[in-house]
């Protein structure tokens, strides 16, 4: 009993700093045609989502979603920005992510989650279907490994 406590003791919940970091390796280990079609699209770090998209999505907790594509993806017509339009971003929320991790029964690491976030957000702006994202995320895996 005491090894699994003292394995913990000294360990603190990623950064906000340690994020950005997991979802840049995330994103590095993603097959290069995939990389490359994001093109300038960032991928911003934050603990929850704003009260904006709170409210806009109408959750019922900042705790519900785990990352968001805001912008107009390409099948909307995204390929070039509009006047007033702002610029797309892909949004990764730390702590929904952790609170995802610490309670998922699949064994699912932490960088596995990120990079399904990634690859889900990522997806949304290129109109993606389920069976080619789980395909970049097998991808991604075989890269991690």
């Amino acid at each position: 009993m005491t090894d699994a406590l003292n394995q913990w003791t000294d360990r603190a919940a990623p950064s906000l700093d340690d994020f950005e970091e997991m979802a840049a390796a995330a994103f590095a280990a993603l097959p290069d045609e995939f990389r490359s079609l994001v093109g300038g699209v960032p991928c911003m770090v934050s603990e929850f989502p704003d009260e904006e998209t709170v409210k806009e999505m109408e959750l019922e907790s900042e705790f519900e979603i785990l990352g968001l594509f805001r912008g107009v993806g390409m099948p909307q017509g995204g390929v070039l920005e509009h006047t007033g339009q702002l610029p797309n971003h892909i949004w990764l929320y730390r702590r929904p992510i952790l609170d995802y991790w610490a309670e998922s029964e699949d064994g699912e690491t932490l960088g596995e989650i990120i990079t399904h976030v990634l690859v889900h957000e990522i997806g949304h702006h290129f109109g993606f279907s389920d069976d080619d994202m789980e395909a970049i995320e097998a991808a991604a895996a075989q890269e991690q490994a």
